[in-house]
C-alpha cells in the first residue's frame, strides 16, 4: 500500500487510455472520494455529472482547442460542476473534490487528466467559452459553473513519478519570505 506522499508522487496527467470500461464500483469509489472532499463551512457547493457515453465524450473533447482530446479517447469523464451561490469557496471547494477525486483513480491503477473549463475559451478564435458547450451537451441548469472535467481510465501510457530531488524547494519560505 502507498503512502500518501508515494500516491502524490505516482499521480500523473494521463491522457491516452485504453478501450476498456472502468468499473461501476471504482467509479462509485472516485465519487465518494469527491464527495468526502472538505468545503468551506461544509457548505458542499459542488456536483458531479458521470458520463461514458463515448458519443458525449467525443463531444466534450471539442469544448477546447488544446488540453481536453483526451476525452475523445476517455472511457469515463467527470464533470464537476459548482453553485457559487452557495458559498464564496465555490471554485476552491470543486478544486479539492476534483483532486480527490484524481488521487482516488490512481490509487485504484487508473489514469487520470484535469480538463479545466471554468474561464477557458472553447475556440480561441471564435470567442466561445468552453463552459457553453459543455452546459449544452449535459443540459446543465445555470446557476451551476463548470469548473473541470476530469478523464478517467485504464491508462496506455506509463509516466515516471515526480523525482523528489528535483521539487522545487526554492518556492519554500520559513517564518518570512
Amino acid at each position: 500500500m502507498k503512502t500518501f506522499l508515494e500516491l502524490a508522487q505516482h499521480r500523473r496527467s494521463i491522457r491516452k487510455y485504453k478501450e476498456q470500461a472502468v468499473e461501476p464500483e471504482k467509479i462509485e469509489q472516485i465519487l465518494q472520494a469527491g464527495l468526502m472532499a472538505p468545503a468551506g463551512k461544509r457548505l458542499n457547493p459542488w456536483e458531479f455529472v458521470v458520463v461514458t457515453d463515448h458519443e458525449v465524450l467525443t463531444q466534450m473533447a471539442g469544448c477546447r482547442t488544446y488540453g481536453s482530446s483526451m476525452l475523445a479517447g476517455s472511457p469515463l469523464g467527470i464533470v464537476v460542476l459548482a453553485d457559487s451561490a452557495i458559498s464564496d469557496t465555490w471554485k476552491f471547494d470543486a478544486a479539492i473534490a476534483a483532486e480527490n477525486m484524481l488521487l482516488e483513480a490512481e490509487d485504484l491503477g487508473l489514469g487520470a487528466c484535469w480538463v479545466q473549463v471554468l474561464d477557458r475559451l472553447a475556440k480561441e478564435d471564435e470567442g466561445k467559452r468552453a463552459e457553453e458547450l459543455v452546459r449544452s451537451l449535459l443540459d446543465i441548469p445555470a446557476h451551476l459553473s463548470v469548473v473541470c472535467i476530469i478523464s478517467v481510465g485504464y491508462k496506455d501510457e506509463e509516466r515516471k513519478p515526480r523525482e523528489i530531488e528535483k521539487l522545487q524547494y526554492e518556492k519554500v519560505h520559513y517564518g518570512k519570505y
